[in-house]
């Protein structure tokens, strides 16, 4: 004999029914339906051949039910992030912009090596030299070589010469 499912008495079958009728979400209608075909006693496997889903996985869903409640059906690929927080906060990103822009005045090239270093003094731990890179490109910083000069080229004679 199939044991039956157990859920906690969080919703009666008739709220769990309106919860599925609902629901607008596809995954969500499917679990609030699941919940309300178990809270009117059948099993996992019988609710399993009219829903679609594998027998584990309606334990799963009774299980998360079983300990979140309510509040814990809905569709987490829509509200979590797999992203890893950004290395800098944004105060941290503006010191940099600036700093890369006082190097830029100073004529002096930064590379991703460069900027690896520079987060790694800020935030305590080592980072690889892609995320320097990363940075630069975030913050849209342009390594350009600066111009060649004439060895000898005369600055005041180029002001001369810029003012008429």
């Amino acid at each position: 004999m199939p044991a039956h499912i157990t859920l906690q008495p969080h919703l009666n079958s008739a709220e769990l029914e309106q919860r599925y009728r609902a629901a607008k979400e596809p995954n969500e209608r499917s679990w609030w339906q699941i919940l309300w075909l178990l809270s009117q006693g059948r099993t996992g496997r019988a609710v399993a051949t009219v829903t679609g889903y594998s027998p584990y996985w309606i334990g799963q869903i009774a299980k998360r039910y079983n300990t979140e409640g309510p509040s814990g059906m809905h569709n987490r690929r829509h509200t979590t992030s797999h992203r890893a927080p950004p290395a800098l906060t944004l105060a941290q990103q503006e010191e940099l912009r600036a700093t890369l822009a006082a190097a830029a005045a100073r004529r002096a090239r930064w590379t991703g090596y460069d900027v690896a270093a520079w987060i790694s003094e800020r935030i305590g731990r080592p980072v690889a030299y892609s995320l320097g890179y990363a940075y630069l490109q975030r913050l849209k910083h342009s390594q350009q070589p600066p111009r060649p000069q004439h060895v000898q080229a005369d600055p005041v004679a180029q002001e001369a010469f810029k003012k008429r």
